[in-house]
C-alpha cells in the first residue's frame, strides 16, 4: 500500500543491511536533508484505548551532546509533560496528583533518549556503535517486507519492516529491558509526509505485544522543520536553577479536573519521528505504516 503522491523507490536489489539502510535513507529524503534538520515540532492528537483523546505536541532538537525531546499532552486544562534533557528524563503528571516534576528511572530515560533522535535509531546506529542485521523478508498485511534489526550497545533492539515499494518503515518492534524484565512494543507507521524535505509518519499506532486490541494512536495534523526552540523547555523545572519559560505549557491545578477520565501514567513514546503510545499502564510511542488510509 502506497502513500498518495509519495515517489516510489526502486526495488532493493541487494540483500545486505547496508544496502537496505541506504535505500531507506534515500527514500526518507537523503542524508543531507536529514542532517539539515536541527529541530522538529509535531502537533496533533493522541487517542488512547476507550477513545480518550488528548492534544499532542512533540518537540525535538539537536543538543550539544545528544538530541532532546519534549512531549506535552493536554485535556480538561491539565497537561502531562515528558522530556529528555540530554542527561536524563523527567515528567510532570497532574493526573497522579503531582504538580512538580519527577525524574525518570534510567530505563525510562534510555527509552526516551532513543525517541529524541532526529535521525532515529536506524540511522544513528553506526554513530552509536549499534549493530544492524538483515533478517530476510516477512509478510506484513500482504506486503513481503524487508526486515532489519538494530541491536544497541545496551542490548535494546529495534526490528524494522520496510515496504519493498517505498522502502519506508511500515512497522517497528521495540524490545528493551525495564526493571530487569523484557518489554516489547509494536508500532505501525503510516501517512508519511515531508517535513523539511524528509518523510515522517503522520500516523503512529502502538501497543504492548500481545495486546493488539489496546492500541494508542498519534495523529499529526501539522509539522514544522527547524522551528525556533527555546532550549529551556527541555530542562527539568524541578532542577536547581531551572525555570520554564512563560510560554511553555504549565499544568493546571489538579482540582480543576476531579472528574476527568484517567490517563496513562506516562506519555506515549515517540519512536524516531513522532512516537505512538504504549498500554495505559506504561504508554509508549511508535512509528506508523505508510498507507493511504492511515499516520506516526
Amino acid at each position: 500500500m502506497l502513500v498518495l503522491g509519495l515517489p516510489l523507490a526502486s526495488p532493493a536489489s541487494g540483500q545486505t543491511a547496508d544496502e537496505l539502510v541506504a535505500k531507506n535513507l534515500a527514500a526518507r529524503g537523503g542524508a543531507a536533508k536529514l542532517e539539515a534538520l536541527k529541530a522538529l515540532r509535531f502537533n496533533g492528537k493522541v487517542r488512547f484505548p476507550g477513545d480518550f483523546e488528548l492534544t499532542y505536541q512533540e518537540t525535538r532538537a539537536r543538543g550539544p551532546a545528544s538530541d532532546l525531546v519534549r512531549v506535552d499532552m493536554a485535556v480538561q486544562g491539565l497537561t502531562i509533560m515528558q522530556a529528555h534533557d540530554g542527561a536524563g528524563g523527567w515528567r510532570v503528571n497532574p493526573f497522579q496528583g503531582r504538580r512538580d516534576s519527577e525524574r525518570m528511572s534510567a530505563d525510562e530515560a534510555r527509552s526516551l533518549a532513543d525517541s529524541a533522535l532526529l535521525s532515529g535509531p536506524l540511522h544513528n546506529a553506526k554513530k552509536a556503535g549499534s549493530t544492524i542485521s538483515y533478517l530476510g523478508r516477512e509478510d506484513f498485511d500482504g506486503t513481503n517486507a524487508y526486515k532489519l534489526k538494530v541491536t544497541e550497545r545496551d542490548g535494546d533492539e529495534f526490528v524494522y519492516l520496510l515496504d519493498p515499494d517505498t522502502m519506508l518503515e511500515i512497522k517497528v518492534t521495540e524490545t528493551r529491558r525495564l526493571r530487569g524484565s523484557p518489554v516489547i512494543y509494536e508500532y505501525e507507521l503510516g501517512d508519511y509526509e515531508q517535513v523539511g524535505g524528509v518523510y515522517f509518519p503522520m500516523s503512529i499506532e502502538s501497543w504492548g505485544q500481545g495486546n493488539p486490541n489496546q492500541r494508542s494512536r498519534i495523529m499529526i495534523a501539522s509539522a514544522e522543520a527547524n522551528p525556533n526552540v527555546n532550549a529551556q523547555i527541555f530542562a527539568d523545572p524541578g532542577a536547581a536553577g531551572a525555570s520554564a519559560p512563560s510560554s511553555s505549557p504549565q499544568p493546571a491545578p489538579v482540582d480543576q479536573a476531579e472528574d476527568a477520565a484517567p490517563v496513562p501514567q506516562t506519555v506515549p513514546k515517540v519512536p524516531n519521528a513522532v512516537n505512538p503510545a504504549q498500554p495505559p499502564s506504561d504508554p509508549k510511542k511508535p512509528d506508523d505504516k505508510p498507507k493511504s488510509s492511515n499516520r506516526g
